[in-house]
């Protein structure tokens, strides 16, 4: 079943691009002859045609993916003009004086433009690749240390409760809750690496759908009350239906990343604002607490990973590295959007996020 749903997905965006490419060279070549037809009732002089179908034919080529539509643009401009916009009209006639030098001219302005547009294409997959190939290189040396810890500790705690018998109730019970709280990191920690398989798996596209916005906010605060330590949070959307393309999992993932993180790292945190509102084509969501802020010199990496430790604590640095908020990154971003956080100025932190419509001191820091 996922084969055939990959499959299907392929399709109908092979099927989409090849439609975008007809598109485009039916409305420039188009807007290219309104635009003669309309100058010949200006001017007597035909000079400027040629010079707008040239103009045409970039266009497509840069706005099409390969050589066909580029090289077809170039064909089926250069026996329009003469067709259409050469003396005599409405009659072809190969034996104008110029024409094969027009015909060659556009051919190799097409293949040209074509080639150049192929190669920015290709350098801007291998730039996309090679960020990409970044982060998942920071995640993994992140994830190897982190995951080996906490492990330790669970098998450690768990061998003393049943191996020494002489241990109060008390020393079993805080040996069996710092257990969960591990186990309860680690559950968190599988989650994130789950989101990133889902973003590097073959299809080159999230699959997305239509998704109400309230209904996924609801999900993901209903899933961060189930931590001991949660605080209140106050949900704020806008007040028309907000449906947006989305993979609704992994936008949840976000935002369970963003508490989770206000609620291990905001000291003094008494609660907890999500809200969304629309601005020039997109949504912005932010989530907002009211804690002690975030270490001005940690707000440029807290995104990229590369975060060694934070909290009071720098022995317990294995919880802290920072692979949640590059989870949310790399989410956000595979939607198109971005992510950025800044400290406010009543106190506390604001991370936000855009989805498009139709992304101070150690024991402070994050």
């Amino acid at each position: 079943m996922f084969r055939k749903n990959r499959n299907g997905t392929q399709h109908k965006l092979y099927f989409r691009f090849y439609l975008q490419g007809w598109l485009i060279f039916i409305l420039t070549l188009g807007l290219a002859s309104i635009v003669c037809a309309l100058l010949q009732h200006i001017t007597s002089s035909d000079v400027h045609v040629p010079m707008i179908f040239v103009l045409a034919v970039l266009i497509v080529s840069l706005s099409t993916d390969g050589y066909f539509y580029g090289l077809l643009a170039a064909v089926v401009s250069v026996i329009g003009v003469n067709y259409a916009f050469t003396y005599p009209y409405m009659k072809l006639d190969f034996s104008v004086y110029g024409y094969p030098l027009t015909f060659m001219t556009m051919l190799a302005v097409g293949f040209a433009c074509s080639t150049l547009a192929s190669h920015l294409r290709v350098q801007e997959q291998l730039r996309v690749e090679t960020e990409r190939e970044r982060i998942r290189a920071n995640l993994l040396r992140s994830i190897s240390h982190d995951l080996r810890t906490p492990l330790t500790s669970i098998g450690g705690s768990i061998s003393t409760v049943l191996e020494e018998s002489s241990l109060s109730d008390e020393a079993k019970r805080e040996l069996l809750t710092g257990a969960k709280l591990d186990a309860e990191w680690l559950s968190r920690m599988v989650e994130n690496i789950l989101s990133i398989t889902r973003i590097s798996g073959e299809a080159s596209e999230l699959v997305k759908s239509e998704e109400l916005l309230e209904e996924v906010f609801s999900e993901a605060v209903q899933r961060y009350r189930k931590r001991p330590d949660a605080v209140p949070v106050s949900v704020s959307v806008p007040q028309e239906v907000k449906l947006l393309p989305m993979d609704p999992i992994l936008i949840e993932q976000v935002l369970s990343n963003l508490m989770d993180n206000a609620v291990t790292h905001g000291t003094g945190l008494t609660k907890i604002w999500i809200e969304a509102k629309s601005a020039d084509g997109e949504v912005i969501v932010s989530v907002r607490d009211d804690g002690c802020g975030i270490e001005e010199s940690l707000l440029p990496h807290l995104f990229d990973g590369s975060l060694q430790f934070s909290g009071k604590n720098r022995s317990d640095g294995s919880r802290f590295m920072g692979i949640g908020l590059s989870v949310c990154r790399t989410i956000v971003e595979a939607h198109g959007g971005r992510i950025w956080a800044v400290n406010l100025p009543e106190g506390g932190a604001e991370f936000c996020f855009t989805l498009p419509e139709g992304g101070r001191n150690d024991d402070c820091a994050r």
